[in-house]
């Protein structure tokens, strides 16, 4: 209510903010005279300062970007807070006021949508070539969008217009399947490379109890009923790598493959899985990672799997805990579920971060956008990321290892994410360097966790992205139901007998069809744009 309110204040608020806030034009100084610098404010969102967090507006990282900002682009910046944690009411409230900072940033898409909608939004297009040059270099290409720059991505389609870009997410690795090495040696076993070696192996496990847990314990393979992302690994390499994009795309509803060609038979693999006896006969009953996480620490599971770096985390402690209980126990990443081309076709985040935006009513959008294309700079990004050396990062075998910062050092946000807009995660401008920072942040040998690493971004590639004609909306109102009943029907199919799978399976697609499937692939086949 708080914030439709808002809203309808904002609507009526915002062209009047326009009319009286026309921008104006950066002026050169006169023949021999020093420019006087060109003043602009800047969002920064406040956490709190609890924990140690300092002031968001005013730190030492604040004076260094003032600093060089004034020296490098004669550009004077101010800090104005924005509550993270009521971001949307702080910042409709500066809008319909007319004054909002003039370089904004958020995650919310539907902000931007709404904005952009009520023409509360300075078009960045002209620009992109020239003001943006660096942050367009940065970007690069739009490798979910072939052809096209990633700056665009968050354009309009039908007019050209940009009033947003979108940060990129550095890191983009999703998930993994994990396996016990120590039985596999027991066994004499190599890590399996193909579906049927999987298979095989967790027979084996099974067959022969190699962690000594007795054979009525032995768990070949746990998870919880979560199947669409703890399976993903396995079902989704049952569809065709061939299929078109268009075909995959406007089948895949609220992120579920259930309609996808291909899907089917992946879920009919675990099945088979579940009826060799290989899956956890309770897994329909955990509905927290916690629950088949114990039955992993305790050492009765042969294979899981989770997020890419899912055994090395501090707060999950899955192989730390292990070791307690089990010493000598050791867990690796594998890869060995090959699609139809003999290729390991896997998910990764599309990457995509955070919004950029200038306010329509900004005065200075010229001196916006130079600063957003300052920030997108190496040495400007990598000095907030990392700090000064023996202050904010020690050097450990040639790559920055973050420490405790003191005082007014401290970042706020990881790797200063509310201070480096144009990115999202560590970026040392080496990949290979960036992989090794990223895995020394553990507290795990790095090597460890370059391999998990490595695993999940092997042939791995993020969903199809598409920019539609208009906003999707059939799936909002029946997102939850959709969510839902596809737990279910996963459940189910995976632990149906082999000769009622095809009958559950229909029945439990056409109830999901019934449920408003069909109507948001109708949607997504109308208003398909092909890339």
């Amino acid at each position: 209510m708080k914030t439709n309110k808002l809203l309808f204040l904002l609507t009526g608020l915002l062209a009047f903010s326009l009319l009286n806030g026309c921008t104006k034009k950066e002026t050169p100084a006169q023949a021999g005279e020093a420019a006087a610098p060109i003043e602009i404010t800047v969002e920064i969102f406040d956490r709190g300062t609890d924990g140690g967090k300092s002031d968001p507006t005013n730190n030492e990282w604040t004076k260094w970007i003032q600093e060089k900002l004034l020296k490098d682009e004669n550009i004077k910046a101010t800090f104005i807070p924005v509550n993270r944690w009521d971001e949307a009411a702080a910042m409709n409230n500066l809008m319909a006021a007319g004054n909002p900072p003039d370089v904004c940033y958020t995650y919310a898409g539907d902000m931007i949508a709404n904005y952009q909608q009520l023409g509360g939004l300075f078009d960045m297009a002209p620009y992109v070539d020239t003001l943006l040059k660096d942050m367009k270099a940065f970007l690069g290409p739009d490798t979910a969008l072939p052809g096209r720059d990633f700056i665009m991505r968050a354009d309009d389609r039908e007019t050209g217009k940009l009033f947003a870009i979108q940060a990129q997410r550095m890191n983009t690795a999703m998930r993994n399947i994990f396996m016990r090495k120590d039985w596999l040696e027991k066994l004499e076993l190599p890590p399996p490379s193909t579906p049927q070696e999987f298979f095989d192996a967790l027979v084996a496990f099974k067959e022969q109890d190699p962690g000594g847990v007795g054979k009525n314990n032995v768990i070949p393979f746990t998870m919880t009923n979560d199947i669409r992302w703890l399976g993903a690994n396995i079902a989704e390499s049952f569809i065709d790598p061939n299929l078109d994009i268009k075909t995959r795309w406007v089948n895949q509803v609220v992120e579920r493959n259930l309609l996808v060609p291909g899907y089917k038979e992946g879920i009919r693999f675990m099945n088979r899985m579940y009826n060799a006896g290989l899956i956890d006969k309770d897994f329909a009953l955990y509905k927290a990672p916690e629950e088949s996480n114990n039955v992993i620490k305790a050492g009765f599971a042969g294979a899981f799997a989770g997020e890419w770096d899912t055994i090395y985390r501090d707060n999950f402690a899955i192989l730390a805990d292990l070791q307690k209980n089990l010493p000598g126990a050791d867990i690796i990443p594998i890869d060995p579920i090959t699609s139809s081309d003999g290729i390991t076709h896997k998910s990764a985040y599309d990457k995509a971060g955070l919004f950029m935006f200038i306010p329509a009513s900004s005065k200075n959008p010229e001196a916006a956008m130079r600063y957003l294309n300052w920030l997108a700079k190496f040495e400007n990004y990598h000095f907030l990321q990392v700090g000064p050396e023996g202050v904010v990062h020690d050097m450990v075998d040639g790559i920055p290892k973050l420490k405790v910062a003191p005082g007014l050092w401290i970042q706020n946000s990881s790797q200063n994410i509310d201070y480096t807009m144009p990115i999202n995660g560590l970026d040392l401008g080496d990949p290979a360097l960036t992989i090794r920072a990223i895995a020394s942040g553990y507290s795990w040998p790095t090597e460890r966790v370059e391999l998990a690493y490595n695993t999940a971004m092997a042939n791995a590639a993020p969903f199809p992205v598409i920019k539609t004609t208009s906003p999707l909306t059939a799936a909002g109102p029946v997102q939850q139901t959709l969510i839902d009943k596809s737990t279910t029907l996963l459940v189910q199919a995976v632990m149906a007998k082999p000769e009622e799978f095809d009958r559950i399976w229909e029945s439990g697609v056409q109830d999901w069809l019934a449920s408003g499937a069909q109507d948001v692939v109708n949607e997504r086949e109308a208003k398909y744009i092909a890339p």
